[in-house]
């Protein structure tokens, strides 16, 4: 008969680690069980009377007595094998991702985007190199790997060759002239229709604006002018765009310094700012235009305070007519130059800002975001 399993004479050291993690814990089960079965072991206590004090199977008990005997404290931490072997090699992984952020269109599928069910069935007709996997562990690979499902956006390069130098052109403006600069745009279409806004009101109880589909008023456009120095936004509203309408806020702009010297005004590229009337107008009264570049309208300061005046004169509104509308707009105009650096009226065009610079994914100046941004 052989002798009964048990672990060798503990060094000093390892009675006095085995004891601390069995009276503290242990963050690990693993450790404080098979600590139990060394200390009872050196205890003098057989291999059945340790298999019931830890609730564990005699040969779990003789395994790790023996593992004790062989490599010391080493075997108190568990070895896991990891759980079920990988199915998909790094090279696989990377085809999978590889199929899963092309268009459909481009492998010769009928749609448009991927859903998990259609991509998991492609992977597994895939010619000479089918991939077998399932649609959680598929949707578990895309999110290991930063590939989230989201709606996809548009966006226009813009295809002007003077781009750099219009850029360079309004920001010396800007930077170098701003009690000399201004800026000019139309803001609309503005119709008379109830228009969705927020507001407080009672929880579950949402003020309510009627439908209407009779839309008899027409449409007019604000012609708004912003001086850059003066932090000073006017303008009026017009049935339509056009020469002569420019040609009037122009004029307007040149008043507002009458002392003759030059002046810079911001505008975007609609024939009605080019027209070579207004350019020799500009010439002789010193008001040099600077575009915006194609399809950068981005660019002109004034689009910030629009923002400001459709959230609080045209959103949760419901205008009878375009004269209450004009009245509506003027009012807030007081209101908003008498009160420029208002926390609300500043926070509002901060929102602009962030909004127009995120769709056309450029900073002032025409430089790209960062990776980081």
């Amino acid at each position: 008969m052989g002798e009964p399993v048990r672990v060798r004479r503990l060094m000093d050291a390892e009675g006095q680690k085995l004891q601390q993690i069995v009276r503290r814990g242990s963050t690990s089960s693993v450790r404080y069980r098979r600590a139990m079965i060394v200390l009872a072991s050196a205890g003098g206590n057989t291999v059945p009377v340790i298999a019931r004090l830890v609730a564990a199977d005699e040969d779990t008990v003789r395994d790790v007595i023996h593992r004790f005997n062989e490599i010391g404290l080493a075997c108190l931490d568990p070895r896991w094998a990891g759980g079920r072997p990988r199915l998909l090699s790094d090279d696989e992984e990377e085809l999978v991702i590889q199929m899963a952020t092309t268009r459909p269109a481009k492998l010769g599928q009928p749609f448009t985007r991927w859903s998990i069910r259609k991509l998991a069935a492609h992977l597994q007709r895939l010619p000479g190199r089918p991939l077998l996997i399932g649609r959680e562990a598929l949707r578990n690979l895309l999110a290991r790997r930063g590939i989230t499902f989201q709606r996809t956006k548009t966006w226009k390069e813009s295809p002007d060759l003077d781009f750099e130098a219009k850029l360079d052109r309004i920001e010396y403006a800007l930077t170098q002239r701003p009690e000399r600069t201004f800026a000019f745009d139309e803001f609309g279409p503005l119709g008379i229709r109830p228009t969705a806004g927020s507001g407080w009101t009672r929880q579950g109880r949402p003020d309510r604006l009627p439908a209407t589909y009779h839309r008899t008023h027409g449409i007019t456009y604000f012609h708004g002018c912003y001086s850059v120095g003066d932090d000073t936004l006017w303008g009026v509203n017009r049935r339509r765009k056009g020469i002569d309408h420019t040609w009037v806020a122009l004029r307007s702009i040149r008043a507002a310094r009458p002392d003759g010297a030059p002046i810079y005004v911001i505008l975007d590229n609609l024939s009605a700012h080019k027209n070579w009337r207004i350019r020799a107008w500009a010439r002789r009264n010193k008001v040099e235009l600077c575009f915006t570049p194609t399809y950068a309208s981005w660019a002109n300061p004034i689009e910030a305070h629009f923002g400001p005046l459709r959230q609080f004169t045209i959103a949760g509104s419901d205008h009878p007519n375009h004269t209450v509308q004009t009245r509506a707009l003027h009012a807030y105009l007081r209101w908003r130059n008498r009160n420029a650096r208002h926390p609300d009226v500043l926070a509002a065009q901060r929102r602009e800002r962030a909004r127009v610079r995120s769709e056309k994914r450029v900073r002032w100046g025409g430089r790209p975001l960062s990776a980081a941004a």
